[in-house]
């Protein structure tokens, strides 16, 4: 029995528990993941499997395989270094497929199961009475017209012998002589007349495994003879059926010869009949190899099989199944599916699901761009916030990307699939906020719509509210803001119910809060309130190492605006740029590089240092080390930086006269504690 460690507890990690847990072949002595609660450890532990939150520490346990399936290519490459060289990794890919195997297996169980139930179903249904023995006479299926004709329940007849049920049973004899009778008539103990057929039962092998008889009563027979005589008919309605219908439809005889084909054949291949009818089934085939040559060898259907046919060289999906008469293959037919057909819904879904992305959160955190450090810290807070359902901050001068990470921390939550509300709170008139916030009922104010409004509050409920320039709001509106968080709970303008909701609740500001606190223009306890997971966004002078990245990701998007082909940006228009302090951010970069692609000719290709305006040009150090004096302004930095600066160096020389005390220090500067230690990590002290 192989040991097994898995390493990670998501979705595919369990998976792989329920999968390798049903087979003897394995023995799970480890589950590892740094979350105690993730759903494979959980799973883990109601199967009495040991778990363990460092993955390091299952190394001891002797394994011979290891499943990695974090996604996580660090820890991919740790694994690897640290097993003992008898043990087996098989990545997160590995495991996938994995996973779509167990998915298909449930997926086809699930399917012979339905097959069963309506076998089943249509055997107990049918008007004919069946009864069938197996090899040694024993009966082992009995449907609903048996139970009726013979007057006996099922129950009491399953797994008797037949002779015993019924001691003048033709079924030895026809298991004997291999042999069907057809339309014998027999008269039962209580006087019903059946007319009945038996028939043996032979497997793929030709050994006879039993025998089964289908019986109905004789009036109901002489009736059923009498409805043959509406055959033609009924094949001139088929007829009619298959040359109408909108699918491809090909037959061929039991050598490969066609037989029938309809319109629709002939509309997607290009073949007429005279071309099809009496010529081998190959005819057709332009790329791969006959379905219908395959299905007459193997007497098995097939499904989804791509090709091209005719000699409008027409990719296709075919379904062919054998035609079986009397257990006599007399042919095959084959169901022909236009693949560009389908390409096309599948291109109108794809566009549905467009516009509705666009009508909700649109970005995720593949399209936040920047490889550097001070990028990465606030993607992982990002990523982490999104995990769970607390209010989240987003701080950072504008042009920053507040609201793409506003996007992406959505559509990384388990909120994803409801509403992405998004609000600018600078953007709203004073008089119009409140109401637009959280609603109004009927006749709260003249003007007031017929049966009130739903605010955005109400709209979001059960998903996200992103509150853009949240610094922006007035007084009253930041203490029924502070409501909403603390209580869940909304009351409508001229309302008195309080209404329940559900929002996590995403805000942003490119204002100094604890500044705004000190004027008394913004609430302090709103501030802790908002402030339990804040993430610092840094300006693009702080992160110039992905101004290339950036630049490339920017000229995609604009490509895609203006309908150009620009393939790239030189090393020098990058040097260039990035001597430049960028007081816009991205937003700025976005701007510069558009019109730079505005004004290129239409046969370059490459934007290069000619194309990137002249006024972003390096800045003197001595006009760097000027920014650093409060009493004096030197063009090319923005006032949040000077101010920065200047407060960082303040708190320095504070320090340097406490020697380091932070209490004292901060009763210096006439600041609490906390907000000492903010400022510390917002300049990096």
């Amino acid at each position: 029995m192989q040991k097994v460690m898995i390493v990670g507890g998501g979705v595919g990690g369990t998976t792989v528990l329920k999968l390798l847990s049903e087979s003897e072949e394995f023995s799970i002595v480890c589950m590892a993941d740094t979350n105690e609660s993730a759903e494979g450890m959980l799973a883990a532990k109601e199967r009495r499997i040991p778990t363990v939150t460092n993955w390091s520490m299952g190394l001891e346990r002797d394994l011979d395989i290891i499943f990695d399936t974090t996604g996580d290519p660090s820890v991919y490459k740790k694994i690897k270094r640290d097993m003992g060289e008898q043990t087996i990794l098989i990545p997160g890919s590995v495991a996938l497929i994995m996973t779509k195997l167990f998915e298909e297996k449930n997926r086809l169980i699930s399917k012979l199961e339905n097959t069963s139930a309506k076998m089943d179903l249509i055997l107990n249904t049918t008007s004919e009475g069946m009864v069938v023995i197996d090899h040694e006479g024993f009966i082992i299926m009995f449907n609903d017209s048996a139970e009726r004709a013979f007057d006996t329940m099922r129950e009491d007849v399953i797994g008797i012998h037949i002779k015993d049920f019924i001691p003048s049973t033709g079924l030895l004899r026809v298991m004997q002589t291999n042999q069907k009778e057809v339309n014998q008539e027999i008269t039962l103990s209580n006087g019903m007349e059946l007319i009945t057929t038996r028939i043996p039962l032979v497997n793929a092998d030709k050994e006879i495994i039993g025998a089964f008889s289908v019986f109905r009563n004789k009036t109901e027979a002489v009736q059923l003879a009498e409805q043959i005589t509406d055959l033609k008919e009924i094949q001139t309605m088929l007829q009619a059926i298959i040359q109408s219908s909108d699918e491809a439809i090909s037959v061929v005889d039991d050598q490969g010869r066609g037989l029938l084909i309809n319109p629709a054949y002939t509309r997607i291949t290009g073949l007429t009949k005279t071309q099809v009818i009496g010529k081998p089934a190959s005819i057709d085939i332009y790329e791969g190899e006959s379905m219908h040559m395959k299905v007459l060898q193997t007497k098995k259907p097939v499904r989804g099989v791509n090709m091209r046919v005719g000699p409008k060289h027409k990719e296709v999906i075919v379904n062919v199944a054998p035609i079986i008469v009397d257990g006599c293959l007399k042919g095959s037919v084959g169901v022909i599916h236009d693949v560009s057909e389908i390409q096309a819904l599948t291109h109108e879904l794809n566009r549905a699901r467009q516009i509705i992305r666009t009508l909700q959160a649109k970005y995720s955190f593949d399209d936040i761009i920047g490889a550097s450090e001070e990028m990465k810290l606030p993607i992982e807070q990002a990523k982490l916030s999104a995990r769970t359902p607390a209010t989240v901050l987003l701080r950072g001068e504008s042009g920053t990307g507040k609201e793409l990470f506003a996007h992406a921390i959505h559509n990384a939550s388990d909120r994803k699939f409801n509403k992405f509300v998004r609000v600018n709170c600078a953007a709203i008139s004073e008089s119009l906020l409140e109401s637009e916030l959280f609603g109004y009922d009927e006749g709260a104010f003249t003007g007031a719509s017929r049966g009130g409004k739903v605010g955005f509050f109400e709209e979001a409920n059960q998903g996200s509210i992103f509150l853009d320039e949240i610094g922006e709001l007035p007084a009253n509106i930041q203490a029924k803001l502070l409501r909403v968080l603390q209580e869940k709970e909304i009351i409508r303008v001229g309302g008195t119910k309080p209404i329940p909701i559900n929002v996590r609740v995403i805000a942003a500001t490119n204002i100094n809060l604890e500044q705004a606190i000190a004027r008394g223009t913004f609430r302090e306890d709103l501030y802790f309130r908002l402030n339990r997971m804040p993430i610092f966004i840094a300006p693009l002078r702080k992160r110039k190492e992905d101004l290339r990245e950036l630049a490339e990701h920017l000229i995609n998007k604009i490509n895609q605006e203006y309908g150009r082909s620009i393939e790239g940006i030189t090393a020098a228009a990058i040097h260039k740029m990035q001597i430049y302090n960028w007081p816009g951010n991205v937003r700025e970069l976005e701007n510069i590089l558009g019109r730079a692609i505005i004004f290129m000719k239409l046969n370059e290709t490459i934007i290069d240092i000619h194309h990137i305006p002249d006024f972003i040009e390096e800045i003197p150090l001595k006009q760097e080390k000027l920014l650093m004096k409060p009493s004096g302004y030197v063009s090319g930095k923005p006032l949040s930086e000077i101010i920065d600066q200047y407060e960082a160096e303040i708190i320095k020389q504070a320090f340097h006269t406490h020697k380091g005390n932070k209490t004292l220090t901060a009763k210096a500067l006439g600041i609490s504690v906390r907000n000492l230690y903010y400022k510390m990590e917002k300049l990096k002290l």
